[in-house]
């Protein structure tokens, strides 16, 4: 590795190879060590306290706006879900704005809008921030960093190490819809219905999941990668086997056509309004019940299971009865998803 490439920006496995080889060698440290979707940990001097999330993220999404939402919404939901991802309450972001020389100050305004009510719908609050200004394309635009931090609940502990063979697996709704989306208008693509990106607000729908069963194991928004990359990171950290279970995937029938059409598999595709749990089997139904009850998990469903068998590896049963490995996103199949 002498270069970087748009892969290693994927979220599959070149971009861990950037992290374990790179990265951590680095920066290694105990809150970091776990690599879930933020660090969790209590103030020095406070032990058996109170326990804290704090997560950072940054958007290139292209192009900057589209049906469902935009660069602004966008960055303020993926750091609210990644807080919530974390068995937390979402309280305070920040926000970095890097802007390119030229760009439309009423879009910015229209971004900034967005922001701000992607913030009152999740109940958090913008409370710093920082803008930088670079020469005219050298920034395609905007790009937003974020960071964002929340309390965690007592009693809830959440992590990729904690699936355990039996365990169910449940997707709070349809797959792929971001991915398809934002591929939709790059592309030039047309439907017989609109397809829209499903960048949501997260943290109700944890919340309410994680009052239906505080035991909840894991939770991952499954975004750059998707659902089988997201998977396949729980696996690996939790040392276990997963069995999907094709029939039971969600998927809009215009999304499974653009699929079909582009030769894409909507495993790989970004989510940004969808949460992956995992959860003891006699909780199962109570978390799906409470995910169905919710707005934005009315299409939850029970996609499959954990088992000790092939650790660190997921497959896919068919209708046929037959199975294949969904494997770790190996490139980038859609760079500037988020």
């Amino acid at each position: 590795m002498s270069r970087i490439l748009l892969d290693h920006g994927s979220g599959g496995k070149t971009s861990q190879e950037l992290i374990e080889q790179v990265i951590l060698p680095r920066l290694a440290n105990p809150l970091l060590a776990p690599l879930n979707d933020g660090a969790v940990f209590e103030l020095p001097g406070q032990a058996g306290g109170q326990r804290l999330a704090m997560t950072t993220d940054s958007y290139t999404v292209s192009p900057i706006f589209f049906p469902g939402g935009d660069i602004g919404s966008l960055a303020v939901h993926g750091t609210v879900n990644d807080l919530a991802m974390c068995g937390a309450e979402p309280l305070y972001l920040s926000a970095g704005l890097i802007l390119e020389e030229g760009f439309d100050l009423s879009d910015l305004e229209r971004i900034l809008d967005s922001m701000r009510g992607a913030a009152e719908e999740a109940g958090v609050a913008i409370v710093t921030g920082d803008t930088k200004v670079v020469e005219r394309g050298s920034a395609d635009g905007i790009f937003i960093n974020t960071a964002g931090l929340g309390m965690v609940r007592p009693g809830v502990s959440v992590s990729g190490q904690g699936a355990r063979p039996g365990d169910r697996i449940i997707l709070s709704g349809t797959v792929a819809d971001h991915g398809v989306t934002i591929l939709s208008q790059r592309k030039g693509l047309s439907f017989s219905t609109e397809l829209r990106s499903d960048s949501a607000p997260l943290n109700g729908l944890v919340r309410a999941m994680l009052t239906a069963a505080p035991g909840i194991r894991c939770l991952r928004d499954p975004t750059r990668g998707g659902v089988a990359t997201t998977l396949n990171e729980i696996a690996a950290q939790s040392r276990v086997g997963m069995i999907l279970e094709e029939d039971a995937l969600p998927l809009r029938e215009e999304v499974r056509s653009a699929c079909e059409l582009l030769g894409l598999d909507p495993l790989y595709l970004a989510n940004e309004g969808k949460v992956l749990a995992v959860v003891g089997p006699e909780e199962a139904d109570r978390v799906l019940k409470a995910a169905q009850e919710h707005k934005y998990g009315r299409q939850a469903a029970l996609i499959g299971r954990v088992t000790a068998e092939n650790p660190g590896r997921v497959l896919l049963q068919t209708p046929y009865g037959t199975s294949r490995v969904v494997g770790m996103l190996a490139g980038e199949q859609l760079p500037r998803i988020c």
